[in-house]
């Protein structure tokens, strides 16, 4: 009798095997202007070709490609943006991710192809993949458009998350939030606009507030938000009984975390708290996958990485917060606070 050997099902190796296609015609989609121009009208095949100068045998693989992961509709030999495609992927929308797209397409993807030596050395690939020294905040934004397609792409995220991860807690108790690196003031808005009495600065550098400004400015809580620029390494931090962090903490080493915390912790008055916005890793680590796959992201890009509450308790009890409570939410960021005593 044959021996009775049981098989797994492949279907999560095939699935990884196809994976970076799907992200790469996601990516091909916005580099080519596929969804800027059908943003404009609709097109035949032929037109489209036409209007973003491609091949029209290989841009109608694109587009059949784009039509099966939800971005394209096909209606009467016309291609059509779905609302999914003309919210995150067109220049023009205020929702945009184009640019942390267009980041993903040019660096991110690059810099993961040298992940296994990331691994074996434990460092960042910015010199391996493009000869640079430093991380990306001194070396990809060398031109003004280049810095606000990026920070409109992490708006993107933030408009998503912000509105959450300000609702995990109650913060009602709070008069002044001071969000560090703040960058468009997508924080900010969302907590101004949960909280009625809150006022709020966005601190971050210089080239980041001119951004701040136009975005703040068109909200209808503009009149509660300043924008003001800093270095919050350096320079003296804004008074305030809130300070927030989000996406920030997992960019840099322990050694400037604890300087920040510190830092932080010194301008709080006493009752005052840190909110920070981050994806926590389970307790063993094993999930969740955004956040694992964030883990690897900033190895292969930053001195920082994810972490679990716990490794964020340690870090905050270092520096002499208390109570420190997460709150997980399902966005692409969780909460958490912490108290001085």
């Amino acid at each position: 009798m044959a021996e009775d050997i049981s098989i797994p099902d492949p279907a999560s190796v095939l699935e990884l095997l196809q994976a970076f296609r799907k992200s790469k015609t996601m990516f091909a989609g916005v580099s080519l202007g596929v969804f800027d121009a059908l943003n404009e009208s609709p097109a035949t095949l032929a037109q489209l070709a036409s209007q973003i100068g491609a091949n029209e045998d290989a841009l109608e693989r694109l587009l059949d490609a784009c039509i099966g992961l939800g971005f394209l509709l096909r209606l009467d030999g016309q291609y059509h943006n779905t609302p999914t495609a003309t919210c995150y992927l067109t220049s023009t929308s205020p929702h945009r991710m184009t640019g942390y797209i267009a980041y993903s397409n040019d660096v991110s993807w690059l810099l993961w192809q040298n992940l296994e030596d990331a691994v074996r050395e434990g460092t960042h690939r910015w010199q391996q993949t493009f000869g640079w020294d430093g991380p990306i905040f001194s070396n990809f934004f060398k031109t003004d458009d280049a810095r606000t397609e990026f920070l409109m792409g992490m708006h993107g995220f933030g408009m998503i998350s912000s509105p959450v991860i300000v609702d995990a807690f109650d913060l009602s108790e709070f008069h002044t939030l001071v969000d560090l690196g703040g960058a468009t003031g997508h924080l900010s808005i969302a907590a101004c606009q949960r909280y009625s009495h809150l006022q709020a600065v966005v601190f971050d550098l210089p080239e980041a507030a001119s951004l701040a400004r136009q975005i703040v400015g068109q909200t209808n809580v503009s009149n509660r938000i300043t924008i003001q620029s800093g270095d919050f390494f350096v320079d003296p931090l804004p008074p305030s009984d809130l300070y927030a962090v989000g996406r920030i903490l997992h960019d840099w080493s322990e050694e400037k975390i604890n300087r920040l915390l510190q830092r932080v912790f010194e301008s709080l008055p006493s009752g005052g708290a840190l909110f920070i916005g981050e994806k926590l890793l389970e307790a063993d680590k094993s999930g969740p996958s955004w956040a694992q796959m964030q883990n690897l992201n900033m190895l292969t890009c930053t001195e920082g990485k994810e972490r679990t509450l716990a490794e964020y308790e340690q870090l905050l009890t270092a520096v002499g917060f208390v109570n420190v409570r997460g709150c997980r939410t399902l966005s692409p960021l969780d909460a958490i606070l912490a108290r001085k005593p």
